[in-house]
């Protein structure tokens, strides 16, 4: 590092210091270094690379922004996020989610031609790259700074690199918060939160979720279903009593087609595995629309609706299913409507797509968020 461009970089972090405690506290677990090939800078989401061209013509607090740009990229684990994704798709949505959360912090600048999409930044990345088109027009100097946002190092190791990201990360991140609740300048920044649950390990995909869903019964559990221990899968087998399915498929217009060819070819594979399962369907706008029997291998009865959305005519047919019957709710939806003001008796599953309302949107019930 020169000693000009080394200078700049201790001067930045002190400015981020007084600013924020708790980038300032992530920033000491990164390597800052130069890497000469790079037009602006990156991270491999171990260290923090820059060319020193870029950084000397860098405004007063572009410097300091630039930095925590990269090292919530770091943090958040987006290099090793990203998965078999198309890398500039990717670094767009990446993008778009840290430059929300500096926006949102007010003390950083960014340099001219750096991504932003208010309608999208306050999602988790991965929703961020599903909502995205294949291939986003940006301008020049937005493809220049862009174009070298995140790189990652293929390799026999990468499974254990990750573990070794994950596990420095959370170290940071655990350390930053306690430093930053010392100086009394909160914890966690606006946003941070949201994007940190997506790394919980807990996190499951949504189909896997919905399998745990529907299996809990009151019912006695026989052990495993033999069926698919050769799949590596180790699901209970339930003995016992019939189970009702209660399926509402949001047909206002806001959920797209294949989605619900989705959801219900997931449900088929459900209903053929679990020949206890009882399933009625119902197509929601304003109004209910059914109920029909889905059976596995029955033909599904085209969407009805378009009108507006509200959860309050499924909640209510539930609450007039016979008292005492065993049964799970599920709801297909983008979240956006009126919702009862009681919960009905029914446990209820929220399936959301890309897009769709926030958690904290959905009242009651357990939210799962799709992955296309």
């Amino acid at each position: 590092m020169s000693s000009a461009a080394e200078s700049a970089i201790h001067a930045a972090v002190l400015r981020v210091r007084n600013a924020s405690p708790f980038f300032a506290s992530l920033l000491l677990f990164a390597r800052i270094e130069p890497r000469a090939g790079i037009a602006t800078a990156a991270t491999d989401g171990d260290a923090i690379y820059y060319n020193p061209d870029f950084l000397s013509g860098l405004a007063r607090g572009e410097v300091e922004g630039v930095l925590v740009h990269e090292v919530l990229h770091c943090a958040l684990l987006h290099v090793s996020r990203r998965g078999p994704r198309d890398p500039t798709r990717w670094n767009v949505a990446a993008d778009i989610v840290v430059n929300g959360m500096l926006k949102a912090h007010g003390a950083f600048r960014l340099p001219e031609g750096a991504v932003f999409d208010q309608a999208l930044e306050h999602l988790p990345v991965e929703e961020v790259y599903e909502l995205l088109p294949a291939e986003r027009e940006l301008p020049p100097e937005q493809r220049d700074l862009l174009a070298e946002s995140v790189m990652w190092a293929e390799g026999p190791d990468q499974l254990s690199a990750r573990d070794r990201l994950r596990t420095r990360w959370q170290a940071a991140i655990d350390q930053a918060g306690i430093i930053a609740a010392g100086a009394g300048r909160g914890t966690m920044p606006a946003g941070f939160h949201r994007e940190f649950g997506e790394l919980s390990p807990s996190r499951v995909d949504w189909r896997t979720r919905l399998w745990q869903f529907v299996v809990q019964t009151p019912s006695d559990f026989a052990g495993f279903d033999r069926r698919f221990i050769g799949q590596g899968l180790y699901l209970d087998a339930v003995a016992g009593e019939k189970l009702t399915v209660e399926v509402a498929i949001d047909s206002s217009g806001s959920i797209r087609g294949e989605l619900l060819s989705l959801f219900v070819s997931e449900l088929r594979g459900i209903l053929g595995a679990y020949p206890h399962i009882t399933c009625r369907l119902y197509y929601a706008d304003s109004a209910l629309h059914g109920p029909w029997t889905v059976r596995q291998f029955g033909a599904v009865p085209a969407p009805v609706g378009g009108g507006g959305t509200s959860f309050v005519p499924f909640c209510e047919a539930l609450d007039r299913q016979t008292r005492g019957r065993s049964g799970v709710a599920i709801y297909l939806t983008d979240g956006f409507g009126s919702f009862p003001k009681q919960p009905p008796r029914w446990p209820m599953l929220w399936l959301v797509p890309p897009g769709g309302a926030d958690d904290a949107a959905f009242p009651f019930g357990s939210t799962v968020r799709l992955r296309l």
